[in-house]
């Protein structure tokens, strides 16, 4: 028996929880609260694709079948997997455990070819080898397996609920829904398929735990439908047991919400941050009867009130900080039946899709929480609280001791580049062996040597913004970068060995052809230079909530108002440039798709596209002008010294030049790729080696660059002389960082 039951209702991600029920478990354990979580996706999809799951969905579909009208109905490559469900029943326990990484050996037998039914999804296989290159037996076997997956999930979406798929469901009723009629409209019908099966292992949990308040996380429009279906459930068969509903959904789209019905299926919908909301629906719990919910205290809280709908943010009790709602709690969920897919070539999709990570977050909210088109007006992105290194470092730690997985995912809306320095070094200092990524700014900030330190960390991978490449644009959008700024910082992370992702958006406010134009040959000319690696288009979205859905007049944009009784988040619009940009969309992602596999640099943009586009008005050397300009020289007093090097032997080496001897120090140090060494006449050699332990990440000393040339100067004179000299370049290509 438990207090309160979480739950991320159907569905989300196949290879790695979404992390709101593992903060709020984190939290209630601060509170002594006890609690259970439960991601209903992943094991409704382990339900459903099993031996048991597909006997009986195909038996559903057969006894169709023996109709006529079936092969009337549905397409051949249907009826293809219908007349092979023998060899899918077969194989699917032994395809699921080895996408949870637990029958590695049966990669040999995928690739090998003729084990794995075969549907349509593989007509795509001829490109494959294009589109992977040599990539290893396993991620080969894993891109096979999620391609037998997908033949599966068209036959379901087309025989037996239209409505399914991996990482959502029934996401149109939840996508822009300004009224509640359809989706409850569709909740008062008899329930699919998937419902049964999700609301049969719902029912067996709530009997399990017995909880007093259901709390459903809803991230996504795709996680709605099933959040609603499952409280309707309660509330029929459990109608004891208080219910509420926050998340990503509610937190952007039903802040405007005026319809009671939702309140016949939920009892509280709780907005922003949801530690002291829940805390005080719990608090509140022992006095859940009729007539005193609406005299409690409650925190961003919209509840049911004489039959209207009203919002509740009564108490005085102020929000925890960061550094006071614990470490997420991954305890309860299925960590190890987790599988990972690989869908689509894509670099940093494929860091999404394949593998488990923890995840955490460095900030509340955004530090630079600027950008015209996000959501900056809500608390999320507007309300901005690092957490302390040490603090992140020990959640990490223990993360790892719980789920013995080392690999993280930092989600935050911009990570602080000075807070991600710290992260680094306290990493460095506990000598803890991770791997991580996260989402940035690429501003300037991320100098060489800072790269290089996070690299040194584990970072792999980030992702960011370059949105439109227009500096116009980039302007108007209060990005607060420029495009060569973007791609000198580019170049930073790619030199130091960390892939590096692009959000780009077409479509913005303003925006002309000859902008779509110039904004292709600017990426087209960052992965030619191999300074980006991965990317993907998106038409720009206007929201409720940010400065261009609040202020749409200042944008040169036509909102289409609509009455809102429901969700509020998408609002669609006309530009006053009349440009249709939709057209631009395939164009822009079949040649991003060739530029990521180092292929078509040469065409002609037009190629692209079946229109007439203007030539773009980018000079072909623009980005490679950008970053090979000249390394500014100028010491940075207050920057700080580190040193992540090795010295393995020093040697006393005496030189006579012109009858003259001098006596010179060689210092050796190793790296982890090679070996190398630098010579210094002896006294300054001396103070190196006096000084380098003082820079290491174990130091408990802070070094900065002008405390050393002071230290310097004591001694010996010119230190700038001394800094630009050969041999210090050397080392300070080989660990000596000025961060």
């Amino acid at each position: 028996m438990k207090d309160i039951f979480l739950i991320t209702p159907p569905f989300t991600q196949l290879n790695t929880p979404y992390p709101a029920t593992a903060y709020l478990k984190g939290f209630l354990n601060t509170q002594e609260i006890s609690s259970f979580q439960m991601d209903l996706g992943i094991e409704v999809i382990l339900a459903l694709f099993s031996k048991k799951g597909l006997e009986d969905i195909f038996h559903l579909v057969s006894v169709q079948a023996e109709s006529r009208t079936f092969f009337e109905a549905y397409s051949e490559n249907s009826q293809r997997i219908l007349a092979l469900q023998t060899e899918y029943i077969k194989t699917i326990d032994a395809v699921i455990a080895f996408l949870q990484d637990k029958n590695p050996s049966l990669a040999r037998q995928i690739c090998s070819g003729n084990f794995l039914p075969e549907a349509s999804r593989f007509q795509q296989l001829d490109d494959m080898e294009w589109a992977f290159g040599n990539m290893g037996m396993q991620d080969k076997a894993k891109h096979l397996a999620t391609l037998y997956l997908e033949d599966l999930s068209d036959f379901i979406v087309e025989c037996v609920d239209e409505n399914f798929g991996f990482s959502r469901y029934a996401e149109r009723l939840g996508r822009s829904a300004n009224s509640f009629d359809e989706l409850y409209e569709v909740l008062n019908t008899k329930s699919t398929y998937i419902d049964e099966i999700t609301l049969s292992i719902f029912k067996d949990k709530i009997l399990t735990i017995q909880p007093k308040l259901v709390c459903f996380s809803v991230p996504f429009p795709g996680n709605l439908y099933s959040a609603f279906r499952c409280a309707q459930f309660l509330k029929t068969n459990f109608p004891e047991i208080k219910i509420a509903m926050g998340g990503g959904f509610p937190n952007t789209e039903l802040r405007d919400l005026k319809d009671e019905r939702v309140f016949e299926f939920f009892d509280f919908i709780t907005l922003d941050d949801g530690e002291l909301p829940v805390e005080l629906l719990y608090r509140n719990s022992c006095h859940f009867d009729e007539g005193e919910i609406a005299s409690k205290e409650y925190k961003r809280t919209l509840l049911l009130e004489n039959n209207q709908v009203v919002y509740k943010n009564d108490t005085t009790l102020r929000d925890y900080k960061q550094n006071e709602v614990g470490a997420p709690d991954y305890s309860d969920l299925w960590l190890d039946k987790y599988i990972s897919v690989i869908e689509v070539a894509n670099p940093m999709h494929s860091l999404w899709s394949d593998g488990r990570w923890n995840k955490l977050t460095m900030a509340h909210g955004c530090y630079w929480g600027k950008c015209t088109f996000c959501d900056i007006s809500l608390d999320y992105i507007k309300v901005y609280e690092p957490v302390h290194a040490k603090i992140l470092v020990d959640r990490m730690e223990e993360i790892i001791a719980q789920t013995d997985e080392t690999g993280f995912h930092f989600v935050d809306e911009a990570a602080p580049p000075a807070l991600m320095r710290e992260l680094a070094l306290e990493i460095l200092r506990r000598n803890l062996v991770v791997t991580w990524w996260t989402n940035i700014r690429f501003e300037k900030s991320f100098t060489r040597d800072l790269c290089f330190l996070l690299k040194e960390s584990g970072c792999i991978a980030v992702s960011g913004g370059l949105e439109v490449a227009s500096d116009r644009l980039l302007e108007l959008i209060k990005k607060g970068v420029t495009v060569e700024q973007v791609a000198q910082v580019t170049r930073n992370f790619t030199e130091s060995g960390i892939m590096v992702h692009a959000y780009l958006m077409y479509g913005y406010p303003t925006q002309t052809v000859q902008e779509t134009v110039d904004s292709l040959e600017m990426v087209r000319q960052m992965f030619e230079l191999g300074i980006l690696q991965s990317g993907f288009w998106h038409q720009f979205a206007m929201t409720a909530h940010s400065p261009v859905g609040l202020n749409p007049e200042e944008f040169g944009v036509i909102p289409d108002v609509k009455e809102i009784s429901f969700a509020n988040n998408d609002i669609q619009f006309k530009d006053k440039t009349g440009i249709n940009h939709d057209k631009f969309s395939f164009g822009l992602k079949k040649s991003l798709f060739n530029y990521m596999h180092g292929i078509c640099f040469d065409y002609d943009l037009q190629d692209w596209f079946d229109f007439k586009i203007p030539g773009t008005k980018i000079h072909p050397d623009y980005i490679h002008d950008s970053i090979t300009k000249e390394e500014n020289f100028k010491i940075r007093p207050n920057a700080r010294l580190l040193f992540l090097g090795t010295m393995s032997k020093t040697e006393h080496v005496r030189k006579q030049k012109k009858g003259r001897v001098f006596d010179n120090l060689m210092l050796h140090f190793e790296t982890k790729s090679n070996s190398f060494s630098i010579t210094l006449e002896k006294e300054q050699g001396d103070w190196l080696l006096e000084q380098l332990p003082l820079l290491t990440p174990s130091s408990n000393q802070k070094v900065l660059l002008s405390e050393w040339k002071n230290s310097f100067d004591e001694c010996f004179d010119d230190f700038e002389l001394f800094w630009f000299s050969k041999p210090m370049q050397n080392l300070r290509m080989a660990g000596l960082l000025v961060l």
